[in-house]
């Protein structure tokens, strides 16, 4: 999805807040949150922006008086995280990062989902989006999207993922597709277990969320081909797009969202909102998570639904056409 479009999404969910009526001293009351321990699942392993943003909130979350615990529950592209949260109490205390995988693709790309990514979540607010840096081992010699290509339609390659569904995956799905190229995806239980084969060698190349891959990138460990974005990304002005390499019409960004288990109650529901998007105004936030090349765009829930039916149909009909299939 485009940023301008994200951004839109964005700048409506903000008219939308302040067009909102105040609630009334029985609503706030019933909207008292939190009143309990708070547990943020995080659907893929530690280290990746899921887990980042999870821990920047429970952070800074800390004066609202609850423990919070982020906890990592990895595992068929985050379905079985995803399902931990469709499944519990209706009270705001359990959440979810979601994500592209969890809450768009993944209801195309697998048969039965032990959830309905629509349905079985109350929506709290859009957190931030990312590129997928294209990175390459650096004994492949390729530096650049044409080159990789050729040697692509000359040997076999394969690209690593965190795990059948993310955008990772779908992202070299769609670059197969568009390439006309066929490289083998290697689906881990994350990025955690990809990165260190991508480094050894053992898959060539990944399309990796740019907050985990661009530190690898910077300090020499990996080659940085090109960005999934369909603009460069402020925090690497340098590499260019993959569109702008070869392949135009190449657009994949991976985004995150917080939402709750089903049937929250809707002061609850706003009030876990207002509270996420003072933590992501905060100036030290905006910083961290944009050196890492995460862009927040936060919102209403409603404006949240609304992208992920777009999204929804926008990779089912990739999930379609490249032939991708749940590993």
């Amino acid at each position: 999805m485009h940023r301008s479009r994200i951004r839109a999404l964005a700048a409506l969910a903000a008219v939308t807040l302040s067009a909102a009526a105040p609630l009334s001293s029985a609503q706030a009351q019933a909207g008292a949150w939190p009143t309990k321990p708070i547990r943020i699942v995080v659907t893929f392993p530690p280290g990746g922006a899921p887990d980042t943003l999870a821990r920047v909130l429970a952070e800074k979350w800390a004066p609202l008086g609850q423990s919070i615990t982020v906890d990592n529950k990895p595992g068929a592209g985050g379905n079985i995280g995803a399902d931990i949260v469709a499944k519990a109490a209706g009270d705001g205390h359990t959440l979810v990062i979601g994500t592209v995988g969890t809450h768009a693709i993944n209801a195309a790309l697998y048969d039965k989902l032990p959830y309905n990514h629509l349905k079985d979540f109350t929506p709290i607010t859009f957190l931030a989006s990312t590129p997928n840096l294209l990175v390459v081992n650096k004994s492949v010699p390729a530096n650049n999207v044409k080159d990789l290509i050729e040697l692509a339609k000359k040997q076999p390659l394969s690209f690593g993922s965190a795990g059948s569904g993310t955008s990772i995956h779908l992202s070299g799905e769609l670059f197969n597709t568009l390439a006309g190229v066929k490289m083998q995806h290697i689906p881990y239980k994350g990025r955690a277990q990809a990165i260190p084969d991508l480094l050894g060698g053992r898959v060539q190349l990944m399309f990796d969320n740019m907050p985990s891959s661009l530190p690898l990138v910077k300090n020499g460990e990996l080659k940085g081909i090109a960005v999934t974005s369909a603009q460069r990304s402020p925090a690497a002005p340098d590499i260019p797009t993959i569109a702008e390499s070869g392949l135009p019409g190449f657009e994949a960004t991976s985004w995150f969202a917080l939402l709750g288990s089903p049937g929250i109650p809707r002061e609850v529901q706003m009030r876990i909102n207002a509270e996420t998007l003072k933590v992501m105004a905060l100036p030290d936030v905006k910083e961290k998570l944009a050196k890492l090349g995460l862009d927040i765009n936060t919102g209403t829930p409603e404006a949240l639904t609304t992208l992920m039916q777009a999204e929804t149909v926008k990779w089912a009909k990739v999930v379609k056409e490249s032939g991708a299939k749940a590993d």
